[in-house]
């Protein structure tokens, strides 16, 4: 089959005929009709991730057929039977397993959704893994309220545009932070009260003047502007880590956090039940992925660039073609 393979001294993953294991013959097979690029994805590449296995199928989303009907895949598998925190079985689809970026992916049915009706084939490619990281942060570690008001930090990414959207539907007053005037921008189109450059040196100052303090933060990046938050997070307040692209916490001042009461929370993908009930939730709200770009198959390193550049406001999806 075709599939977008990652060999050791890869720049870039190439299209390129594949076998797939035998082993992978034992589980259902889903013939992919297009698959969403992550940042996971890039880092991967990067060779960022311990333990990597050459050759490796890249991908964690996609839409496809089985048994003649589309579907979608969790691919956050194995969490286990705590809702609390998963399992050391747990497992992200497309590492350590071959992903989805191929003409077939190999999993096992429990993992297999039925496609939103209201979606089409791009915009369910691009749901599942952003989709459910970003539920399960707002929701299950989160507890969101409506009526309160929210910081999304980086916007522009799947997860956050998720969040951003979520967030809306269920009521809260969403601001957002970037580098980019015009995602900020867009994301005021998309509901957004407001937006603020994060690399401004008094953003944390302009934010409290500007929408005051907030009851929860949502944040990607950690790193130097972490400490900003403390400033602009209510007494009492959540602030909900799920990633840490600019890297340690320098100088976090304790004093803050136990005199404000501030809760800091992890989060990372979800459970099953975190999948089901975002499925729920966006066929509820009839929410719809925010898609950036589409590139076909044989264009894919267009499409990693793309990503690397972060130009994107929302995912970029790989079609089967």
């Amino acid at each position: 089959m075709k599939a977008i393979l990652l060999n050791k001294n890869d720049d870039y993953p190439k299209l390129v005929d594949f076998d797939i294991p035998k082993e992978y013959l034992k589980k259902e097979k889903v013939q992919v009709i297009a698959a969403a690029l992550n940042h996971r994805d890039l880092w991967i590449v990067k060779g960022q991730y311990a333990g990597l296995k050459y050759p490796i199928i890249l991908g964690s989303d996609c839409v496809g057929t089985h048994l003649g009907k589309k579907v979608i895949i969790n691919p956050g598998q194995f969490w286990g039977p705590d809702e609390k925190v998963q399992s050391k079985q747990f497992k992200i689809l497309g590492l350590p397993d071959h992903g989805t970026m191929a003409e077939y992916v190999y999993v096992d049915k429990q993992f297999i959704y039925p496609k939103p009706e209201h979606l089409t084939d791009i915009e369910a490619s691009a749901l599942p893994l952003g989709g459910l990281t970003a539920y399960r942060a707002l929701f299950s570690r989160g507890n969101i309220e409506k009526g309160e008001k929210i910081l999304i930090s980086g916007i522009g990414g799947g997860v956050a545009l998720f969040a951003l959207q979520f967030a809306l539907a269920e009521g809260l007053e969403v601001y957002v932070t970037s580098s980019s005037p015009k995602k900020i921008e867009k994301a005021i189109e998309l509901g957004a009260k407001g937006g603020f450059d994060y690399t401004d040196s008094n953003y944390a100052e302009k934010i409290s003047q500007s929408a005051g303090e907030f009851d929860v933060i949502l944040d990607s990046a950690a790193g130097e502007s972490f400490n900003q938050f403390l400033k602009i997070i209510k007494p009492a307040g959540r602030i909900i880590i799920y990633g840490g692209t600019r890297g340690k916490i320098q100088n976090l001042i304790p004093q803050i956090i136990f005199w404000k009461q501030i809760s800091i929370l992890g989060s990372t993908m979800g459970s099953d039940k975190d999948f089901r009930d975002m499925l729920d939730f966006v066929n509820r709200h009839k929410i719809k992925p925010v898609v950036d770009s589409v590139f076909d198959f044989i264009n894919s390193t267009e499409a990693f660039k793309r990503m690397e550049r972060g130009e994107q406001f929302g995912k970029i999806v790989l079609q089967n073609k």
